[in-house]
């Protein structure tokens, strides 16, 4: 059986929490604000009867952001098919844009967004530094490949 995305049903929430958990994803932070996942649309990637990925999502106005993707494999599509079915439902839903926000240490995410069309719209220097102050002192100093967790970076997919 192959990959399959579909939205997160009632009966799928502990599931899909606890993969939010385990990813220290639950509850994120970003542009000076904590907000929880979990209590946001969710999509699925299943792949034989296992969980082969999960995207968070919110719609508002002519958006719609990207909270969290996580895929339990790289390079196996279940990113990909998650991103594509939620540009789906953005387009659906009126939205012009699909953006995210992500840190400066994110070489692999950042290599996955922009070989689908994303592209940078900003940079908020500082901004991890500040929500680790603020919000979730839990943020590591450092990230992947030993890059300093300092900065954001907004990413956007014209629709």
């Amino acid at each position: 059986m192959g990959l399959r995305v579909r939205s997160v049903e009632p009966a799928d929430r502990a599931r899909v929490d606890a993969v939010l958990h385990d990813w220290n994803a639950d509850v994120v932070a970003r542009r000076g604000e904590l907000v929880d996942a979990r209590r946001h649309p969710a999509l699925l990637a299943n792949e034989g009867g296992r969980l082969a990925g999960v995207l968070t999502y919110v719609i508002s106005a002519s958006d719609c952001e990207v909270l969290t993707l996580h895929a339990a494999e790289s390079w196996r599509g279940a990113g990909t098919a998650l991103l594509l079915e939620v540009e789906r439902i953005a387009r659906a839903s009126g939205c012009r844009r699909v953006g995210l926000i992500t840190t400066k240490d994110n070489v692999d995410g950042l290599r996955f967004y922009q070989r689908r069309g994303f592209r940078l719209a900003a940079v908020y220097p500082g901004a991890v530094d500040e929500s680790r102050a603020r919000l979730k002192p839990g943020i590591p100093e450092t990230g992947a490949h030993g890059i300093p967790l300092r900065d954001e970076l907004e990413l956007e997919l014209s629709l």
